[in-house]
């Protein structure tokens, strides 16, 4: 057992997968200016890679070497994490040691905890083994010929060195595992996880940035007179956004003044290029408003100009254990939506009577979508539960509480 008091500061050493500073709000926010409200507060380790937020950090709290933008990073990256973190522990001990989504430091971290004899904590995110095993399954579809078989071996070599060090190292020597869903925590106990030694942190929003009454819509004469519906996030061929435009094809037969508005970037040029040679290759473009990169306050500008928020997330290992961020946020600001069946979307869905909940199928999309669009009674009661059912499960105080309470158990035990 710990010799650590209960209402005494905790120090938490945080391996991150991210770039620093972080941008994400299950960091930026949640440990940032969530957790020292109850006295735990996170030494962040990682590569740089973005540019600085508004950053909670006190000055020192981060420890950043070398750049994800490196074309050695993820060779370098355990070892920059090492250093990062002998320069956190040159300041203080910490009281718990966590990784989150890496698979080389997460061995370094379990290793790390064991002699400063602290406990060791994984966070886990997203099942990044069987994502690598995606890729190589892609690679061996898509690559021939020498080079093809090169590259399949390498990828192939690595998703097997890092089932080994996540199921058979990192995850049995974790003290506690933080997950991002129910069903990933359910998923890791049909592997043989304890699932007592699991809790999960759903994405949330953060209650004020996510006020509707705080956020100005935008002033866009292309949305004018349009009945307007939202996809609020990134597009990538993986998550199959094309699968949008199916759908705002089938609203243009049966509603032709809808604009289905895509608020979000793409993970590279090529993803956008793709998504624009789609658009055009359906004769969408009056009809589809692809944004691209748009700063937060913009982008919230342009959804609550919308009468229906869309969250279609494709089924499978990599995302059904996933806890998607957009149907939360359209909930916070009392956009009626549609989504489709994943675990974590259909729970919200059912708990917050905000939204419909169908297949991922363009037909039933817009059915549903249309639903809402001609049915302003019901449109207006869903917009009215969204808010009240965020601000009592999913806002990053309610979350912090929780996560709080679980450190100062996990270090007592």
């Amino acid at each position: 057992m710990s010799s650590q008091q209960p209402n005494s500061p905790l120090s938490i050493a945080f391996i991150v997968r991210d770039p620093l500073p972080p941008i994400r709000a299950d960091v930026l926010t949640l440990f940032g200016a969530e957790m020292p409200r109850y006295g735990v507060h996170t030494e962040l380790v990682g590569q740089g890679g973005s540019e600085a937020p508004a950053s909670p950090w006190p000055a020192g709290g981060m420890h950043v070497v070398g750049s994800l933008r490196s074309r050695f990073a993820s060779i370098c990256s355990p070892l920059w994490d090492l250093v990062g973190l002998w320069r956190s522990l040159r300041k203080q001990r910490p009281h718990c040691l966590q990784v989150r989504d890496k698979i080389a430091s997460g061995v370094l971290g379990r290793v790390m905890a064991a002699l400063l004899r602290v406990p060791f904590v994984y966070w886990m995110s997203f099942p990044i083994v069987e994502g690598f095993e995606v890729r190589r399954d892609d690679i061996a579809r898509q690559e021939r010929g020498l080079k093809g078989r090169l590259k399949w071996a390498a990828h192939a070599l690595r998703a097997w060195a890092s089932r080994i060090a996540i199921y058979k190292l990192v995850l049995p020597g974790a003290r506690h595992i933080f997950v991002q869903s129910d069903a990933m925590a359910d998923w890791l106990a049909a592997k043989g996880f304890e699932r007592a030694r699991m809790t999960a942190v759903p994405m949330g929003v953060d209650a004020a940035l996510f006020d509707r009454a705080a956020v100005a819509p935008v002033e866009d004469a292309r949305l004018d007179g349009r009945r307007v519906v939202l996809y609020l996030g990134r597009i990538a061929q993986s998550r199959k956004s094309d699968f949008l435009l199916d759908v705002a094809a089938q609203l243009r037969e049966a509603m032709p003044e809808t604009l289905l508005v895509i608020a979000g970037d793409a993970p590279s040029d090529d993803e956008m290029a793709w998504m624009r040679r789609e658009i055009a290759g359906r004769g969408l473009e009056e009809h589809v408003l692809l944004t691209g990169w748009l700063p937060q306050r913009t982008a919230l500008g342009y959804a609550v100009r919308a009468e229906v928020g869309l969250s279609p997330i494709p089924r499978g290992t990599l995302f059904d254990v996933s806890s998607p961020t957009k149907l939360v946020e359209y909930l916070a600001l009392g956009i009626p939506s549609v989504a489709n069946d994943i675990p974590d979307q259909k729970l919200v869905v059912e708990q917050s009577g905000a939204g419909l909940c169908v297949p991922m199928e363009a037909r039933a999309f817009a059915t549903a979508t249309l639903q809402l669009l001609k049915d302003p009674e019901q449109a207006r009661q869903f917009g009215m539960r969204g808010p009240a059912y965020v601000k009592g499960h999913r806002t990053y105080d309610i979350l912090g509480r929780n996560v709080a309470k679980t450190y100062k158990k996990i270090l007592m035990e």
